[in-house]
């Protein structure tokens, strides 16, 4: 069992953003996160849709247990948790908000980070024990949106849009109360080399250091 030794809020405090990698394969997927590490990333997502996942994640675990929190992605049903723990995956992401993932993910000493699109999903996933909520997909809604379900949501719990998330469009999801944000292909395409990821990852990290309440 892996036991988090920060929370998920803690992983997100130096740069509020996630690479995830779908499509990533484990030839290619070291080079890539030392990229992203160079850029001031810190957490790394490997979905489960991607070639050999649980062996591109036992390789950043190897790797880089001590400054990186890397996680599994598209996580649908509580069975793998085991398998990626015993990769050495510290947090487990999913598109939707299961309350038997979310139970499986902690129990087996991993942080967990559910989708979520009412609050409805949002207060179950917190009693589940989330340690954070996923915004997904936050192409089809507005700023506004997060916004309401903030004045209502714990303040304390992170809550970061996925999904179509570009670093021009950064600003007005920080506004309403984001406190991060999933970047997909804007940051990875499956095949892009480790200097295409440095280069998207540092308009991100521009994007970032930008950003105003």
């Amino acid at each position: 069992m892996n036991t988090p030794l920060r929370t998920f809020a803690d992983w997100l405090a130096p740069c509020p953003l996630v690479a995830i990698l779908r499509g990533v394969k484990p030839s290619e997927v070291v080079e890539v996160a030392v990229a992203l590490r160079d850029e001031g990333f810190r957490i790394i997502e490997v979905p489960l849709n991607s070639p050999d996942p649980l062996a591109s994640i036992a390789l950043l675990s190897g790797r880089f247990a001590d400054s990186l929190l890397i996680g599994a992605g598209t996580v649908l049903q509580p069975d793998p948790a085991a398998q990626v723990a015993d990769a050495g995956c510290r947090l487990v992401v999913m598109p939707h908000a299961d309350t038997a993932v979310i139970r499986a993910a902690r129990e087996a000493g991993m942080l967990a980070v559910p989708g979520f699109a009412t609050p409805t999903e949002a207060f179950a996933a917190l009693q589940a024990g989330a340690d954070g909520l996923k915004l997904f997909p936050a192409e089809a809604f507005a700023p506004n949106a997060l916004k309401a379900m903030r004045a209502v949501l714990p303040r304390d719990v992170p809550i970061l849009p996925v999904g179509s998330v570009a670093p021009a469009g950064l600003q007005p999801w920080w506004q309403a109360g984001a406190s991060g944000f999933g970047l997909g292909s804007a940051l990875y395409r499956a095949g892009d080399s480790a200097k295409t990821v440095a280069m998207n990852a540092r308009a991100f990290m521009t994007a970032v250091a930008a950003l105003t309440r």
